[in-house]
């Protein structure tokens, strides 16, 4: 049985740098997807669903659900470690649901806990804007993968908090004592 946590933050929210390092610190028993860099794969693929996927992306806009949950759920099933972390996911109360459902329905993974990263948007903006990796990160589409991010979570909150599978972290702190909590976190829950 794959134990599942998934990472979820504002762009910008370290969620991802995060999720690599504990996945390196523990490399005998977990192993990290960032949904970014699935779908960025996939894109750089040239496939013709990688060209479909960039269409949305380019503008900030989320990924169909039935690609991003294919794409997901590969990727769990076919992880070479038992823990499986997996940030940037899900992004919208569609993605959580058919996740939930897909989980409940085919078995053999358990969703353990989704982290919330939390921080304001003034450092979100400043960490994305400061590191602009690419054309995607500028103001416009800052503000709308913001919005994106914003829009759904106090639904995604209270679905997983009604669970008791939602922890937030502080992610305004330090990257060493954000992963110390995060890390130390997941280790208790295994």
């Amino acid at each position: 049985m794959k134990k599942l946590f998934l990472i979820i933050g504002a762009p910008g929210s370290g969620k991802t740098t995060d999720a690599e390092m504990i996945s390196e610190n523990n490399q005998d028993s977990m192993v990290h997807y960032s949904t970014g860099d699935l779908l960025r794969a996939e894109i750089a693929s040239g496939s013709e669903r990688g060209k479909t996927i960039e269409g949305f992306t380019s503008q900030g806009n989320l990924v169909p659900l039935e690609i991003v949950i294919g794409t997901i759920v590969s990727a769990i099933k076919n992880a070479p470690k038992e823990v499986v972390l997996i940030d940037g996911f899900p992004r919208s109360v569609e993605q959580m649901r058919a996740l939930d459902e897909h989980i409940n329905k085919e078995g053999g993974v358990d969703l353990v806990n989704v982290i919330e990263v939390e921080v304001g948007e003034d450092v979100a903006r400043d960490r994305v804007l400061g590191r602009a990796r690419g054309a995607d990160d500028n103001n416009e589409v800052f503000n709308n993968r913001m919005k994106v991010f914003m829009d759904p979570l106090k639904d995604i909150q209270e679905f997983y908090g009604e669970q008791g599978k939602l922890k937030k972290i502080d992610g305004e702190r330090t990257i060493e004592e954000i992963v110390a909590e995060m890390e130390g976190f997941i280790k208790s829950r295994i």
